[in-house]
């Protein structure tokens, strides 16, 4: 499978992805670009996007980066900087980029824009590489 498919066959099991309305940009090996409009329902208290979901859309570009290889990895350790609050209407966007691949982890850049290409949060993730192939779970 290309990295595309594999992500494609993750997607079309991800419901809390789809959920988020995520559409996936571009694929390539150890990387993607995902998009997500920002919706009513994901906005906090004080009118901006609740943090938990400017997580969770960082985690899925790590999921769908770290894994389309076809080589299965979950999440060991994520963290995340909230550099400007995101509003209803916003179209984020998120890049994940390989920047560390050894025999069992793996740790991505990922950067999340809105739609003017104003930085929303930087987000580092590292993955743990489980030896199995995504097809498999």
């Amino acid at each position: 499978m290309t990295p595309r498919q594999v992500a494609d066959y993750m997607f079309d099991q991800d419901y809390f992805s789809q959920w988020m309305n995520i559409k996936m940009i571009e694929v390539k090996e150890n990387y993607c670009l995902i998009e997500m409009p920002i919706k009513k329902e994901m906005i906090n208290g004080l009118k901006t996007v609740h943090g938990g979901v400017t997580f969770a859309f960082a985690d899925s570009a790590l999921a769908f980066s770290s894994n389309n290889t076809g080589d299965a990895a979950v999440a060991l350790n994520c963290i995340i900087n909230f550099t400007k609050a995101g509003k209803e209407g916003d179209v984020f966007r998120a890049e994940s980029i390989l920047v560390n691949d050894t025999r069992k982890t793996a740790v991505y850049d990922i950067k999340i824009t809105n739609q003017n290409n104003d930085l929303i949060a930087k987000f580092v993730g590292t993955v743990y590489k489980i030896g199995k192939k995504v097809t498999e779970l």
